[in-house]
């Protein structure tokens, strides 16, 4: 069983990766691979075949997913940036 420091909905900001700094929110967690899904960030390209509703085929965009280490919440992300300022001002 995953424990993690982040579950479904939270807020998160990328802190590390091709990502950094991006925000968004989880939309789904992966235990068996340690990673999560979230919203708008790492988008990748789906190829989908050609069905019923969509006669043509289409390529979607979706989110791919990134490794829990890579996230932390931004509650805590916005407090640790609140503290570096001020020890750095004094």
């Amino acid at each position: 069983m995953l424990k993690a420091h982040i579950k479904r909905g939270d807020d998160v900001v990328v802190i590390s990766g091709s990502h950094k700094g991006k925000e968004g929110k989880i939309l789904e967690i992966l235990p068996a691979k340690y990673r999560a899904r979230v919203e708008g960030v790492a988008m990748v390209k789906r190829h989908l075949k050609k069905t019923q509703e969509s006669p043509q085929g289409s390529i979607s965009e979706r989110e791919g997913s990134i490794h829990i280490s890579n996230l932390m919440l931004k509650s805590v992300y916005d407090a640790s940036k609140r503290a570096k300022a001020e020890v750095s001002a004094t």
